[in-house]
């Protein structure tokens, strides 16, 4: 408790301080002076505890919406209704914003109503407290729908995977899983949010201000792409930050002024860069979309079986017009899969089943995934491959042929294939936690290549290569980390990774993976590496 009073001047608190609470009842250490496993362990522990706690909370705070709000909510006309002044008494008992206090209370009540599979997961840790609030607010276009339970259940069962989790990762699985329910309803408010694109500034502190847009993803990757290549036109000496660098490097293509190197040496060559000449010479700019030719076909009714080829799509426009209506390539194979309905288990009333039943007959839809910017639904992805301009390439020819895995007499380079897909299948840095594409990280041998002696081990394989940001390939390199990836035994084509600290504690590696997005993936087979070739060192930035 905090030393803030309850109720009247002069009241007891409520409880006693935490401080003052048995530890050990509680399962915590008594001591700090633990080894470093220790507290490793305690975090962890603590980490499980919170999510309880947070779902002792919203069990409260739904509780008090239950009593005070859903008598009044068929006929309240209050200027202050009920919802409000629930809010109210939890705002003046936490001392919280109302605006805090409503986000509470709506995410309580989201829990409770149309994700309590989810709310599970929070009681028994099995999702972090912290990835609730991306949950919530991914999943609001399902709410009142008959396949909510689906979706509901879909998202708790992946949660509940072996395996870790991002933010990024798990608004992935969020958007996958309400995309494909309802295509028309997904079309209607991306029409809907294309008509509310916008452009806005706002006023900041020191002199600074903000300036933003909202357009469509891949507009939106095609102007993050340009103005991060310009940004990258200074020397080793620039003293800005990346994001300075962009900052000013963006108004330098609104302005049509010259961009430069801030070093002020003579010799520097990026003193004065004209962005004009750098956009329109500049090689086409290639976003990548990955998706399911049957998604580009519409959707399948739930319970139909159909050829899937998992593909990977190249956007690309001028980097001298990011409006230039975008291109697209591809890059996956695949064989027959099933479209499976994620179904609520053991329904509990008639009502329940016939809910569920109703939500079977629903069309299910694939969806893309844009690098770095997350999942697009199938109606969007067919906008972009409807383009005249599109090309579609399938990776394979649809059969059990295999891929080349390397390139021609190398066994340390990966093919243009095996690179395409590792980082489709990868989608993330596969460090546990982080966020940074794959497609813009490094292809990591996960055991060190041996150059002398190529087919003892280090091989250039699908499941001997696995995508990290610059960091994590840093620290996996330098530093006493240790990560391990081997087929999974009950599942053929799919990997299980590890990652083990310094310590010896193994933490498993991404339970969302693009395995899950494009089942697809799984499918594709690759060839054996050749035995002999150039065994040259790496140079910086490749694969080790």
């Amino acid at each position: 408790m905090s030393d803030r009073g309850v109720g009247t001047v002069g009241d007891a608190q409520v409880g006693a301080p935490w401080a003052d609470r048995d530890h050990t009842a509680m399962g915590l250490p008594v001591s700090f002076d633990l080894p470093v496993g220790g507290h490793l362990d305690a975090l962890a522990d603590l980490a499980a505890g919170a999510a309880y706690l947070e779902w002792r909370r919203y069990q409260h705070a739904a509780a008090l919406h239950t009593e005070l709000v859903v008598p009044e909510e068929d006929r309240d006309e209050r200027a202050v209704d009920a919802f409000a002044q629930c809010a109210a008494r939890i705002a003046t008992t936490l001392s919280v914003s109302q605006y805090v206090a409503e986000r509470l209370l709506d995410d309580a009540v989201a829990l409770r109503d149309r994700l309590p599979r989810v709310a599970e997961c929070l009681r028994d840790g099995v999702v972090s407290a912290t990835f609730i609030r991306t949950i919530v607010s991914r999943t609001e276009l399902i709410h009142g729908r008959p396949y909510q339970g689906l979706v509901d259940a879909d998202i708790a069962a992946a949660l509940r995977k072996p395996g870790t989790w991002s933010t990024a990762r798990v608004r992935d699985l969020c958007d996958q899983m309400v995309y494909r329910r309802d295509p028309d309803a997904v079309r209607e408010r991306r029409d809907d949010a294309l008509k509310g694109r916008c452009f806005f500034t706002e006023a900041g502190l020191d002199g600074m201000a903000t300036v933003g847009a909202t357009m469509s993803a891949e507009r939106a990757a095609i102007v993050a792409r340009v103005v991060e290549r310009l940004a990258a036109q200074v020397c080793k000496h620039d003293s800005r930050t990346k994001t300075a660098r962009a900052s000013d490097a963006l108004f330098a293509l609104v302005k049509h002024a010259p961009f430069g190197c801030d070093c002020a040496r003579p010799e520097c060559a990026f003193t004065v860069v004209d962005a004009d000449e750098v956009a329109a010479n500049a090689a086409r700019i290639v976003i990548h979309v990955v998706t399911d030719t049957t998604t580009l076909t519409g959707p399948a009714h739930a319970t139909a079986t159909a050829a899937t080829t998992s593909a990977e799509t190249a956007t690309h426009a001028q980097a001298c017009d990011i409006d230039t209506t975008a291109t697209a390539a591809e890059d996956v194979s695949v064989d027959e899969v099933v479209v499976e309905e994620g179904t609520a288990e053991g329904a509990a009333t008639d009502e329940a089943a016939t809910t569920e039943a109703a939500a079977e007959s629903e069309l299910v839809d694939g969806v893309g995934y844009i690098a770095g910017l997350g999942i697009v639904s199938g109606a969007h992805l067919r906008d972009l491959a409807a383009d005249p301009a599109t090309l579609i390439r399938p990776l394979g020819d649809g059969t059990d042929t295999p891929l080349p895995a390397t390139q021609p007499a190398d066994p340390y380079r990966p093919s243009a294939a095996l690179n395409t897909y590792i980082r489709a299948r990868d989608q993330y840095c596969t460090w546990p936690g982080c966020n940074k594409p794959a497609r813009d990280g490094d292809l990591d041998h996960i055991t060190e290549y041996d150059h002398r002696n190529p087919e003892r081990g280090g091989q250039t394989s699908a499941c001997g290569l696995g995508a990290k940001c610059r960091f994590h390939h840093l620290l996996k390199t330098f530093g006493d980390f240790v990560d391990d990836q081997y087929p999974d035994p009950e599942n053929p084509g799919r990997v299980i990774r590890t990652f083990t600290i310094p310590e010896g504690r193994t933490v498993l590696g991404p339970a969302h993976t693009g395995f899950d997005t494009h089942p697809g993936l799984d499918m594709i087979v690759f060839g054996d590496p050749p035995a002999t070739g150039k065994n040259h060192p790496p140079a910086p930035g490749e694969p080790e």
